[in-house]
């Protein structure tokens, strides 16, 4: 039975990966390795996050995104977007590093069994372990509003469903959101040779300004100092205090997970999108449906209650990911019936390390978001995690006892062998 198995190879899963493996523990590690940055990323985006704030944790000073950078020649600097593409082998290089190696076959299930839990993949193996790490990443999560989700699947896609956006060039697309997801696809698209719009309930759209500099001037700095998601004060306590975050009141954490660092566009983006990407802003989608010419009219309505319609050729959906215990279909219905839920949300409560109301289950990465705020949204929330939630697996091995070793015949002893001078 192995100490810990990890599900998910994406940041979170490689973060809690490398810190078990250097605590000595005996570990399995299952799912496609930065699989959401591989497959569900068009070719052509950027990390919205800066380098220094996107490097997955180890408890040692190396395995940086840093380090990645200056050996496969480009650099990871301050200001600079880095490339989905580069990320995503970033991560696959500190996993070749720093965690033992990652099976990639799918989970399908995992179950409470004597001592710990029963993990099963795909093609039906089934491995134990007496703890369980679910970092399954955001795609479990896609939010797809009610009016869109009725549409057939080649008529309406979420923005994590595409890899190449060229498929779209010539083609009428209605992008819905106004995230950094919504209008770096739009802004793709149009470059790409589509013709998006953008669909927003937002009556303006939100763009983060030009990074300060790393080095300023103190005074300056202690004003607006720099966090993993951001400047200023605000943003520095969610993203560098998630532990303090945890102890606000429920109601409180759940408004903040919602609403703090709420939907912007990069600041490098602007210049592309603006003037190129019209915009419908203020506007609801009410209603959808597949017109007899194979289009979708998207019925939308504005502030002032205005109704309006929008024929396009495609919907792709830019509306985020919701944290939610019942899309996670791998956990065994009775577990997932029984896991107590943070209040107001589908998702679990959890203790400081991580760990939630069933002994040995873990969470990291999204749903871990509801209960220790924003930051569980980015990469940068990795660092805090990882340390944490391995002190808590290994404690609960330690107050666990392990299953106990069944009796095994006795052996017959050895027959003595003739000593010296022995004879007849």
């Amino acid at each position: 039975m192995y100490d810990l198995a990890v599900i998910g190879a994406g940041p979170y899963g490689l973060s809690v990966a490398a810190h078990a493996a250097a605590a000595g523990l005996d570990l399995r590690v299952f799912g496609r390795v930065m699989a959401s940055w591989r497959d569900h990323m068009p070719g052509g985006m950027f990390l919205k996050s800066e380098p220094w704030s996107s490097n997955l944790s180890h408890p040692g000073s190396g395995h940086t995104l840093g380090q990645y950078a200056a050996a496969h020649g480009f650099e990871a600097v301050h200001g600079r977007p880095i490339p989905v593409d580069a990320f995503a082998g970033y991560g696959a290089w500190f996993a070749g590093r720093a965690v033992p190696a990652v099976d990639e076959r799918t989970v399908t299930l995992v179950a409470p069994a004597d001592g710990g839990f029963r993990v099963r993949t795909a093609d039906g193996e089934e491995v134990r372990a007496r703890t369980v790490v679910l970092a399954v990443g955001v795609m479990p999560f896609r939010d797809v509003p009610a009016p869109l989700a009725a549409l057939p699947a080649g008529l309406c896609t979420h923005s994590s469903g595409h890899r190449d956006l060229g498929a779209f060039a010539g083609t009428d697309v209605a992008v819905v959101g106004a995230g950094q997801a919504a209008l770096e696809t739009a802004t793709l698209l149009a470059e790409l040779g589509a013709r998006p719009v953008l669909v927003a309930r937002t009556r303006r759209l939100r763009w983060n300004t030009l990074p300060a500099p790393l080095d300023r001037p103190l005074p300056r700095a202690m004003r607006t100092p720099h966090s993993g998601l951001g400047t200023g004060w605000s943003t520095w306590v969610w993203a560098e205090l998630p532990g303090a975050v945890r102890r606000l009141p429920a109601r409180t954490r759940r408004r903040r997970a919602d609403t703090a660092l709420g939907p912007a566009g990069a600041w490098w983006l602007r210049e592309r999108y603006e003037g190129r990407v019209p915009e419908l802003l203020g506007r609801t989608v009410r209603a959808a449906q597949v017109r007899p010419d194979g289009r979708v009219r998207l019925e939308l309505r504005g502030p002032d209650g205005t109704r309006s319609a929008l024929d396009t050729g495609h919907v792709v959906a830019a509306t985020g990911f919701t944290p939610d215990l019942e899309r996670l279909h791998l956990l065994d219905d009775t577990l997932g019936r029984t896991l107590r839920l943070s209040p107001g949300t589908r998702a679990p409560v959890l203790s400081a390390a991580f760990e939630s109301s069933h002994p040995g289950l873990f969470f990291a990465g999204l749903l871990s978001a509801p209960t220790f705020g924003p930051a569980m949204r980015f990469v940068h929330g990795a660092t805090y995690t990882a340390a944490r939630l391995v002190t808590g697996v290994r404690r609960h091995l330690r107050t666990t006892p392990r299953r106990p070793a069944l009796p095994q015949p006795a052996r017959p002893l050895p027959a003595p062998e003739p000593t010296a001078g022995a004879g007849h």
